[in-house]
């Protein structure tokens, strides 16, 4: 009996041993794909019908050739002394964008996306007539077809007020495209992949190969470069390329990353990865408050103050200057600035180096600057030397 406990529990230790894996480590589905293997863009012109007043004006004139081609090719003719009277308010001409994914077949349904492209207030209620989505080779690979859901609406009165939610100009039909042409990729019989990494680094490229062939067995996998790896497909996979893959995918590896200081200004971000370190400084920061204040100053005359004497010159006021004559004397009105200088005393305050993330963040608070202070903290110690990480400033 106590053999078999200590049996099982050598069994749940060696498990836990092979399946736990670190905390860092992810798929390497995540981080990188493989050659070839990737959507295609797909574009296309077309028109939305059936708003209700918002669509494009008789400015729009591609938006009025385009109904008239339209009903030419059904058999109805317009005149040419009478295209002026063609007012699509309820058509709205749109750019229709969508992505054909790897391994799409014919028949299959994707997601399109709607934009109106002249002066349509909404598309809102619009039904988007059928459009052939072409590729970069102008051939074309599906067909989109169906109602466009904004998830907005825009409405407005005659005076130009109006009120708005979201973005009603741009919608969404979601399976709207039917896929007619399928772009050839056979895996099967391949003798080489090719993985590229979506962060090119060496130290992660290299983990990345030590991590496939532990995976496989052998030496198949070479690191090309920082950002791609040639994977030889094994003999027994020759016919099972997309077995191989999945596996391939499984595989977690710990990516390794450079240290880096990302600062956007515009917003006081700071964002600081993992491999940041600083060394032992010292710091003074002090904020610098300038206001300037204006004010104006009026003078009345009293109450009863006797108007100027017959005769006497007449007072010129410049426009503008605030300065008001009445029948009983003159109202002057003088514009007073003042200005006031406040600047922060800060002590020199020792910051430890730290080697780690949460020992440079508390090194960093210990300082009691605001975000937008250590913006300008950080530059000064990447100056001075002390900061090993790169600072980038968007």
């Amino acid at each position: 009996m106590g053999r078999e406990i200590l049996s099982k529990s050598i069994t749940l230790v060696l498990i836990i041993f092979f399946w736990v894996t670190p905390v860092e480590a992810v798929r390497l589905k995540d981080i990188s794909a493989f050659k070839g293997v990737r959507g295609n863009h797909l574009f296309g012109y077309g028109l939305v019908v059936g708003l209700n007043g918002t669509g494009d004006g008789s400015s729009s004139e591609f938006t009025i050739r385009s109904v008239i081609n339209m009903l030419e090719r059904m058999g109805v003719h317009i005149d040419q002394d009478k295209l002026a009277q063609v007012k699509p308010k309820n058509v709205a001409a749109v750019m229709v964008t969508a992505t054909l994914p790897p391994f799409a077949r014919v028949g299959s349904r994707i997601d399109v996306m709607v934009s109106s492209i002249g002066d349509a207030k909404t598309l809102q209620g619009g039904a988007l007539l059928l459009t052939p989505l072409r590729g970069v080779d102008q051939q074309v690979y599906a067909l989109a077809q169906g109602p466009v859901l904004t998830g907005g609406f825009a409405a407005g009165g005659a005076a130009g007020g109006g009120i708005q939610k979201n973005h009603p100009t741009v919608g969404m039909i979601t399976k709207g495209a039917h896929i007619e042409r399928e772009l050839p990729l056979n895996l099967n019989g391949k003798k080489q992949l090719y993985l590229t990494l979506f962060n090119p680094d060496f130290s992660t490229a290299e983990k990345t190969k030590e991590a496939i062939n532990r995976a496989l067995q052998g030496s198949y996998a070479v690191a090309l470069d920082s950002g791609t790896l040639s994977i030889a497909v094994p003999e027994n996979y020759h016919e099972r390329v997309t077995e191989l893959i999945a596996l391939l995918e499984r595989v977690e590896v710990v990516p390794d990353m450079v240290a880096k200081v990302i600062i956007n200004e515009k917003t006081g971000t700071i964002v600081l990865g993992e491999n940041v370190r600083i060394s032992t400084i010292a710091v003074a920061h002090g904020s610098l408050n300038l206001q300037v204040k204006e004010s104006m100053n009026v003078s009345q005359p009293s109450p009863f103050a006797p108007p100027p004497p017959r005769g006497a010159p007449s007072t010129v006021v410049p426009p503008g200057s605030g300065t008001i004559v009445a029948p009983g004397g003159t109202t002057v009105v003088t514009p007073e600035s003042s200005v006031s200088v406040k600047e922060e005393g800060q002590a020199l305050t020792l910051v430890q180096g730290g080697v780690s993330l949460s020992e440079v963040i508390r090194a960093l608070n210990a300082i009691g600057a605001s975000p937008r202070d250590l913006i300008s903290i950080l530059q000064s110690i990447k100056a001075a030397g002390a900061l090993q990480a790169d600072l980038e400033i968007l």
